[in-house]
């Protein structure tokens, strides 16, 4: 990780795909609301308090990430100072992290890549959108396929459409079910080569059709 302090209310960070492995922290996981980015957040930002001198104590911030073609991002940290009104009303001000991401040609933005662990883990997930009235994720993507490769089960999504409104809970809710598979770029040609393919077209709208019509 690289910190470059800008001013003495903004600073850059630059993380590679590397220190997410080495966090043990997915993309899918970063990308996303989840607890473990937010950790990753608060702990690189006392790490930017000992190496470059940014404070943040008592302050809101916004993060913004900024996903580059070679596989870095480049978090941007701004201080939002509270004014003097808010001070006085409110002297216990808690720091809030708010989180804005921004995606550009990143693998996320194209393809993602799930892991069932058994074909139940997977019928499991797809009942639970259903019960939780998110029938619409089929729509997350240009093209949903579940190939099985070696006693597993892969969920494959082409061509993401990063503006669905449910994008967080979906991932939350894949995640109680599933795993992120990294560089998913790489691992699609495996499954083509030596994958089966269990359902080519809209692999969760099928699923859904299926198990509506059972219950």
């Amino acid at each position: 990780m690289k910190f470059e302090k800008l001013n003495e209310n903004k600073i850059k960070i630059i993380v590679s795909m590397k220190d997410l492995e080495d966090k043990d922290i997915s993309l899918h996981d970063f990308m996303s609301n989840s607890i473990e980015s937010q950790e990753l957040f608060l702990d690189l930002l006392e790490e930017a308090e000992e190496k470059v001198g940014f404070k943040t104590s008592n302050c809101k911030i916004r993060v913004e990430a900024f996903a580059m073609t070679d596989k870095d991002f480049i978090l941007t940290i701004t201080k939002v100072l509270p004014d003097m009104a808010k001070k006085q009303s409110n002297p216990t001000l808690r720091k809030k992290l708010k989180v804005k991401r921004k995606i550009n040609n990143i693998e996320s933005s194209k393809d993602l890549i799930y892991k069932f662990n058994t074909f139940d883990d997977y019928c499991n997930f797809t009942e639970y959108l259903i019960n939780n009235n998110l029938t619409d994720a089929s729509k997350l993507a240009k093209s949903i396929q579940l190939y099985a490769y070696n006693n597993l089960y892969y969920l494959v999504f082409h061509n993401m459409n990063n503006n669905y409104n449910k994008l967080s809970t979906f991932y939350t809710s894949i995640t109680e079910f599933g795993s992120y598979v990294l560089h998913p770029d790489l691992f699609i040609h495996k499954l083509y080569e030596t994958g089966t393919l269990c359902v080519k077209n809209n692999a969760l709208k099928k699923s859904f059709e299926y198990f509506i019509k059972n219950n």
